[in-house]
């Protein structure tokens, strides 16, 4: 039956091409798209069950099904088998190549929908990639090799889709043929992944008994399998619902890619619509503003439309002229998203390197990007036991939960509830890799107690009080370097000018305010988060703030500067050299670093990161300390 239905499908498309070619094209244009990942562990048959599908759907093109003829006509053998293997083969010599420990992304479709299927890697190792593949996924193919049953990987991957949000599963019980079609392996591996699935949250699936090499049960039912009575997956796959239309039931949100303004008598603003849907007249809010106003047009470049829906790129308009630019948030107006800078959120991580706690990265969220850090986790989770295991930092591939702090408030939604308002990536400050994907569970409820008080006098009046403009000198460089003696003698000189100031220092901070920390890669960020608020404060008042720390890590010194208005941090670079500095030795420091006695001590087994472009360089080997001071004084009240 199944197959009659094949051939009448296919005589309808041959004689709807052959009479008219655009009402065929049409038909294509408007098929529903389905977006999913095949995944699972290593030869569970990934690769074979993409390649018979995109055999069986007839989406090979010309030239390479030619190529597929001659080569079956070459080796004396003819039929279908021999074409699929050499296609089968092509794919297996791309994963050999190394392309599969990325995702491949293949594209095909049938009578009824448009695909796209990721080919995520099945190694441990990749388990980044699988997760690139799954965040925009509706659906994903679980493949399990039938004589192998349930593996460390089947788990893995499962409780990453339904970390993801991905609510279609598919249990794809594959190589059937290997274990002879026995509905009993069938039975047993559904029952062992059913109680699996359970205790992660996944509460329905399709179970599948299938072989991507023979074609069992992919397009149509195999007799080989007449105690199967459910859908072929290819059946399954076109009538599941899409993760589209499933968002234009929510609340309408558009996160705001960028400003059109063509000329000055249109302002649009244009992006992705991630949930709900919108028209003409529509009362909306945008976010983080607050403000509101009624929707125009609905603009497209093939003309304005009556209505748009999830999952449609957009030009709207405005009745009024209010504040709404890239990173803005459009809603619905008695609807709207939430704004908070604290969250708990649960991570991926896929650096090589481990996560370190306090470190800013950059966030990326939507169309919003902000500076972020992440605190100690709560907990990491061993995808096999389930168990939650106590950890210090995040290390590749691990699954952890944790607080994240952002400099400013963002607009956002728990990622249960929108994936774009929800899920976010992190970005290394310096080498601009993503780091982590995560998803916000919740804002953190301190963040919506605390606000901030307005002050009728504000850091302008006490400055100019003052009769100075505040800024922050930050000496940095190795220990020996100098950098307390110059920072001394500045102080000095300004003091005898008048100047209101402040020296930092670091030993003398941590007798104080940072005694409890210690000298890890972890303290080191925080000993500089805190001083960076300190020196905001006393910039606040009015004061020039000198500080003089080793802060080795340019992220640091970066979010510092971030911390202050435009021009008032100046870096100053003491540049001396390793040998030098070791040769001056004053507290004795780098003998008892020698000597293993002292850890992680700057320059011997703890990194030192010279500034990239720093306001001042200075030469302790070409200058003296007064000269030096003399420059930087020269620096910082030409600016005033």
């Amino acid at each position: 039956m199944a197959d009659q239905d094949t051939k009448d499908a296919v005589y309808v498309t041959d004689k709807l091409i052959a009479e008219d070619i655009n009402a065929y094209l049409e038909s294509h244009e408007h098929k529903t798209m389905l977006r999913f990942i095949t995944c699972g562990s290593v030869d569970d048959g990934k690769s074979t069950l993409i390649g018979r599908l995109l055999y069986d759907s007839k989406m090979i093109f010309e030239d390479q099904l030619d190529a597929l003829q001659a080569d079956s006509k070459k080796v004396g053998t003819q039929g279908q088998e021999i074409d699929f293997a050499l296609l089968v083969d092509g794919l297996a010599a791309e994963r050999e190549q190394g392309i599969t420990i990325d995702v491949a992304y293949r594209f095909f479709n049938t009578e009824k929908r448009k695909f796209i299927v990721a080919d995520c890697p099945g190694h441990e190792q990749y388990t980044r990639n699988m997760v690139t593949g799954a965040s925009t996924a509706d659906l994903a193919v679980i493949l399990i090799d039938a004589r192998k049953g349930v593996l460390v990987q089947t788990r893995r991957h499962s409780y990453l889709c339904h970390l993801i949000g991905i609510k279609n599963i598919v249990l794809a019980v594959n190589k059937m043929d290997l274990v002879d079609y026995d509905p009993a392996v069938f039975d047993a591996i559904v029952k062992d992944y059913t109680e699996f699935a359970h205790s992660i949250g996944i509460d329905s699936f399709t179970a599948l008994p299938i072989s991507g090499f023979k074609g069992d049960n992919i397009t149509t039912l195999s007799a080989k399998t007449p105690w199967y009575k459910g859908p072929t997956l290819v059946e399954h796959l076109e009538k599941v619902e899409v993760l589209s239309s499933v968002d234009s039931d929510k609340p309408f949100r558009l996160p705001v890619q960028w400003v059109n303004r063509p000329n000055l008598d249109f302002r649009g603003f244009s992006g992705l619509i991630a949930t709900g849907s919108v028209k003409p007249g529509d009362k909306i809010r945008v976010l983080p503003s607050g403000k509101t106003s009624t929707i125009g047009k609905v603009v497209t470049f093939d003309g304005d439309l009556d209505e748009a829906v999830a999952g449609q790129s957009v030009t709207v308009t405005f009745a009024d002229e209010i504040d709404c630019s890239r990173g803005s948030v459009i809603s619905t107006a008695d609807n709207p998203p939430q704004t908070a800078d604290q969250f708990e959120a649960t991570f991926v991580w896929m650096a090589d390197e481990a996560m370190v706690p306090g470190r800013a990265y950059w966030l990326k969220l939507g169309t919003q990007q902000v500076s972020a850090t992440v605190q100690e986790p709560k907990y990491t989770v061993n995808v096999n036991t389930m168990d939650r295991m106590a950890a210090k930092t995040l290390e590749l591939n691990a699954i952890g939960v944790a607080e994240l702090t952002t400099d400013k408030a963002v607009v956002f939604e728990p990622y249960e509830q929108n994936r774009t308002l929800g899920g976010f990536i992190l970005i290394d400050k310096m080498t601009n890799a993503t780091v982590a994907a995560g998803m916000i569970n919740f804002s953190l409820r301190r963040s919506q107690n605390v606000h901030w008080q307005a002050l009728d006098i504000g850091r302008k009046q006490r400055a100019d009080l003052k009769n100075q403009k505040p800024a922050v000198l930050w000496f940095t460089g190795l220990s020996g370097s100098g950098k307390s003696t110059i920072a001394n003698l500045v102080e000095k000189k300004l003091f005898r000018m008048n100047r209101h100031t402040f020296l930092l220092d670091g030993d003398n901070v941590r007798h104080g305010l940072n005694k409890d920390l210690g000298f890890t890669e972890a303290d080191r960020i925080e000993n500089i988060r805190r001083v960076g608020e300190v020196a905001k404060l006393m910039t606040d008042s009015g004061l020039i703030v000198i500080t003089a720390f080793i802060s080795p890590f340019q992220a640091e010194r970066d979010m510092v500067r971030g911390m202050l208005p435009e021009g008032e941090f100046i870096e100053v670079f003491i540049d001396t050299p390793l040998r030098v500095a070791e040769s001056r030795d004053v507290k004795g420091l780098y003998k008892k670093a020698r000597a293993g006695e002292l850890k992680n001590f700057t320059g011997i087994d703890s990194p030192y990161e010279a500034p990239r472009n720093p306001e001042l360089r200075i030469d302790t080997q070409a200058i003296t300390a007064e000269e030096a001071a003399d420059l930087i004084i020269d620096r910082l009240l030409g600016d005033a």
